[in-house]
């Protein structure tokens, strides 16, 4: 009977010391935590970001990486602060702080990423010095998209804006100088590229542009896009810290990463740590 009894606490043990030896829960090496990463992107260049150059890397480094497809720029946000994805990749960092904190959430930018940049495009001119007097260019209506517009057409010298107004929050009204009286015709940011044809030229926001199957390479000017306008990848400000947003952050950061870039996403602008020297 005693021998039965050892037997039986004999075996518990190895049942239990196996049990604790053999956690599937995506425990990492040494720190317990998740070597799975739920990302959410929106359809498109940012979703084919993830799938082609963050997720090959960090497979790399021991994760399963899943990607979740957004067609708006209000879920991936939700999704991230339910705790539904470990990070998301879709907005600029402006959007993120404003959307932040409007719905009481509390979201951080891990790192800027290259971004599709807003450009002019045209089938009429050739260069922006071929634009004539009177041209009609159409440009966003949406406070964002439309100062982004003026700063890019204020850089290749088409109109300038007055110094006495944040050139990120400017306004066709901000217009000092537009020595070729260009006109222009303000529409929703999602119709510009077909706004190509009809128009003399259009300023399309580089998202728009892709889904259009636009060439951003074919644009006569491309925005030197501020930083903060360029898109970042999110987490829930309690995983800053967490390694998986410290292997996410060293993976963007490596030089793969930009070589992926510049083979597969041709024209996207490059965030300033990225070109410092």
């Amino acid at each position: 009977m005693k021998k039965s009894l050892i037997s039986i606490t004999a075996l518990l043990c190895i049942l239990l010391l196996a049990a604790c030896g053999n956690d599937d829960s995506g425990a990492g090496d040494n720190e317990g935590e998740s070597k799975s990463i739920k990302f959410g992107a929106t359809v498109g260049p940012y979703s084919d970001m993830v799938t082609k150059a963050l997720a090959p890397l960090l497979e790399e480094k021991g994760y399963e990486v899943e990607n979740q497809e957004f067609t708006d720029y209000v879920q991936p946000n939700n999704a991230l602060s339910r705790g539904d994805i470990d990070a998301n990749l879709f907005q600029h960092t402006i959007y993120l702080e404003a959307f932040a904190e409007e719905n009481e959430m509390d979201l951080s930018s891990v790192i800027a990423v290259p971004t599709a940049p807003m450009g002019l495009y045209s089938n009429t001119f050739a260069n922006t010095d071929e634009i004539a007097e009177g041209s009609t260019i159409a440009i966003a209506n949406d406070p964002t998209n439309l100062s982004r517009t003026l700063l890019m057409l204020q850089d290749q010298g088409l109109i300038t804006i007055s110094e006495e107004v944040d050139p990120l929050k400017a306004s066709i009204k901000d217009i000092v100088e537009n020595p070729k009286n260009l006109e222009f015709v303000e529409v929703e940011a999602g119709q510009l590229p077909r706004l190509v044809d009809s128009e003399d030229a259009a300023a399309v926001p580089g998202n728009f542009a892709l889904a259009a199957d636009m060439d951003l390479l074919d644009a006569l000017a491309l925005e030197e896009m501020p930083d903060n306008y360029r898109n970042v990848v999110a987490v829930n400000t309690d995983d800053l810290d967490a390694q998986f947003a410290k292997d996410i952050k060293e993976v963007i950061e490596s030089d793969e990463f930009e070589q992926i870039i510049d083979e597969e996403f041709q024209g996207f602008g490059k965030p300033g740590w990225m070109t410092e020297e």
